[in-house]
């Protein structure tokens, strides 16, 4: 597709642009070994390759690669050895899946509000709180909640990002979970990632992703005495040989969101009624967000970037306390199961019942910035939104 066509918006998300069969040299290797199961090759997998990747460049201490960021989730859930029942904290602006992460491992998932750059208010947290899920939307690196023993960050959005002192996102918590999804960063269609500076907690994930065995590369695997059940996370070597290539261009791609977002923000109509939302220096700047003054300009802008071709999206979608997998409280077994056991358990916590969320998401609008192109086209696609929106 020509850039005249697509008006200079993306046509494939961030590392799909950089996905080239002459650069697939890892995938290739494991086609020509024969061998896509992780445990049977006989030199270093490529999952093995992988997790050592990201443990270098994420500054992690461990990794674990598993099929999509819900399993990453639910593995760190289950390392923290919950009772059913018990209470996850979960940010009121979020996929859905974080919900479904939490449910599925038999736990009580508790929207919270959020700030006004939709991190989750850990203000709002009670004070025996025991696990938070923190959500870096957008690639905006959210604040930690202090105090909490278990706060996992879901980076799914967020590979790459940085905290003010320098960590990366999804390194600072007890554990912090990626995706690849075909929408993300850097993509291999799915796939995700676990990590963790816990030593024990990571054992607990390596066994449990490999149905509680004790696995040894190249053999059947081995249970050891008192061995808990698990399940079958295991990532396959052309996905993860399809990962590595893609971390390699995870710089590039981060830079060219940078030098985008740069590059369009000098390019915004000076207008009372639209407003950038600020992004922090460390921010994976995967979108633009702006906030118009009412929902009726929002709305008009989503008909005109609509018509005139140029990519776009809204964030209601995920306000998690009006999705129906939470309002209906429906389950798959008989008994109702986890919600038979969230008697007494708030629905969720918000000092206003969401109405302020409610009108910052109807008001948001998010533009994808395209990393893959030269800053000349770049400049044309910032030029194109400009003109689009003083049309307004």
């Amino acid at each position: 597709m020509t850039l005249e066509k697509r008006l200079g918006q993306r046509f494939l998300p961030y590392g799909a642009n950089y996905l080239d069969w002459s650069d697939m040299s890892e995938l290739r290797h494991a086609i020509d070994q024969g061998v896509l199961f992780r445990y049977q090759t006989e030199t270093e997998s490529m999952a093995d390759r992988l997790e050592r990747r990201v443990t270098e460049q994420l500054g992690a201490d461990h990794a674990l690669a598993v099929h999509n960021c819900t399993e990453a989730l639910r593995l760190a859930l289950v390392s923290t050895r919950p009772r059913t029942g018990d209470v996850v904290y979960i940010p009121a602006v979020t996929f859905v899946a974080v919900a479904g992460a939490v449910l599925s491992t038999g736990l009580i998932p508790v929207p919270v509000d959020v700030d006004e750059s939709f991190s989750l208010d850990a203000s709002l947290l009670p004070p025996d709180a025991q696990r938070v899920v923190v959500a870096h939307m957008e690639g905006a690196v959210a604040p930690l909640p202090e105090g909490v023993p278990y706060v996992i960050e879901d980076a799914a959005q967020a590979l790459g990002a940085v905290f003010p002192d320098g960590r990366r996102a999804g390194t600072r918590g007890y554990a912090g979970a990626f995706s690849f999804h075909h929408n993300k960063i850097l993509t291999s269609g799915e796939g995700g990632l676990l990590v963790t500076n816990d030593p024990a907690a990571w054992q607990v994930m390596r066994c449990y992703h490999d149905h509680g065995s004790a696995r040894v590369p190249g053999r059947y695997p081995t249970w050891n005495e008192g061995a808990y059940y698990g399940e079958n996370f295991v990532t396959s070597e052309e996905v993860a040989a399809i990962q590595l290539q893609q971390f390699r261009h995870l710089d590039d791609v981060l830079a060219g969101l940078e030098r985008h977002y740069a590059v369009t923000t000098q390019e915004l109509p000076a207008r009372a009624d639209i407003a950038l939302l600020p992004r922090s220096a460390g921010d994976a700047k995967i979108s633009l967000r702006l906030r118009l003054e009412s929902r009726e300009l929002r709305d008009a802008a989503v008909d005109l970037l609509s018509a005139r071709g140029i990519a776009h999206w809204t964030l209601g979608k995920y306000l998690l306390p009006e999705h129906p997998v939470l309002t209906s409280r429906n389950s798959l077994y008989a008994d109702g199961f986890p919600w038979n056991l969230a008697d007494g358990i708030p629905h969720a916590l918000s000092r206003d019942g969401f109405a302020r969320t409610r009108s910052l998401l109807d008001r948001t609008l998010c533009v994808p910035l395209s990393p893959e192109l030269p800053e000349a086209e770049q400049r044309v696609a910032a030029k194109t939104l400009r003109q689009t929106l003083e049309l307004l």
